[in-house]
C-alpha cells in the first residue's frame, strides 16, 4: 500500500465510526411510558431528521475525500495534518447532530442548535478547501494522471461551501427545522453534482481551440 492508500485507509475507517455513530443518537422506544408506539415514534422526529441530514453530510463528505486521494500519489506532512483536522470535524459531527436532535423542538435551543450544526459545516468547508488549495499549489503530490493547471482551477468550486455554510449559520436564527432541512438539499446537491478533477486525457481529449470541463 502506498503512502497516500495508507492516508485513504485510516480516513476510512474515521469517516466508518461517525457515520454508524450517528443512529446511536436515535433512541428505541421505551415500553414503560404508557404510551403508545405510535406515539413515541412520532415524538422522535427531531432525532430522525438530524440523523438523515447527518448521514448524508458525512457520506457526501467520504465519497469527495475518495475521489481526491484516488489522484494523491505521495503525501507530506503538512498534508497529513490539514486532513487529520479535517477528520477531527468529522469525527466530532455526531456530536453536534446529538445536540441538534435534542433541541430541534425545544423553542429556546433550536436555533442556537442547529447554529453550532452549521458552524462545524463552515470548518468542515474551510479544511477541506485549504488542503484542496495545498494540493493544487504545485501539484507535486498528485499522481501522473492529473492536469495541475486544471485541477488548480477548480479551487473556486471547492469554496462553495465557505459561501454556502455561513449563509445557513444565520439562516437558523431564522427557521432551525428549514435551515437544517437546507443542509440536507446542499448535500443532495454535491451527491448529484460531483467534483470532477480534470485529467490529462481530459485535456488531450478536448478540440483545438476547446477547454477541457473542470467538473
Amino acid at each position: 500500500m502506498n503512502e497516500s492508500g495508507r492516508v485513504e485507509a485510516f480516513s476510512d475507517g474515521v469517516f466508518a465510526i461517525a457515520i454508524t455513530l450517528l443512529i446511536l443518537d436515535v433512541k428505541k422506544p421505551l415500553t414503560t411510558t404508557g404510551q403508545s408506539l405510535a406515539h413515541q415514534l412520532a415524538h422522535q422526529w427531531p432525532e430522525y431528521d438530524a440523523y438523515v441530514v447527518s448521514f448524508l453530510v458525512i457520506g457526501i463528505m467520504w465519497a469527495n475525500h475518495h475521489q481526491v486521494f484516488s489522484l494523491v500519489a505521495r503525501v507530506d506532512r503538512v498534508l497529513l495534518f490539514l486532513n487529520l483536522m479535517l477528520l477531527m470535524g468529522v469525527s466530532a459531527l455526531p456530536w453536534a447532530t446529538s445536540v441538534v436532535s435534542s433541541y430541534l423542538n425545544q423553542p429556546d435551543g433550536a436555533q442556537l442548535a442547529v447554529a453550532l450544526y452549521g458552524g462545524f459545516m463552515v470548518a468542515h468547508a474551510l479544511t477541506f478547501q485549504a488542503l484542496w488549495w495545498w494540493l493544487t499549489r504545485t501539484g507535486h503530490l498528485f499522481d501522473a494522471r492529473v492536469d495541475e493547471l486544471g485541477a488548480k482551477a477548480t479551487r473556486t468550486r471547492f469554496a462553495l461551501g465557505t459561501v454556502v455554510y455561513p449563509i445557513l449559520m444565520g439562516l437558523s436564527f431564522v427557521n432551525a427545522l428549514v435551515t437544517l432541512a437546507l443542509h440536507g438539499i446542499v448535500a443532495i446537491y454535491y451527491a448529484f453534482n460531483q467534483l470532477r478533477v480534470p485529467t490529462k486525457a481530459d485535456t488531450e481529449s478536448a478540440e483545438p481551440g476547446e477547454v477541457a470541463p473542470a467538473e
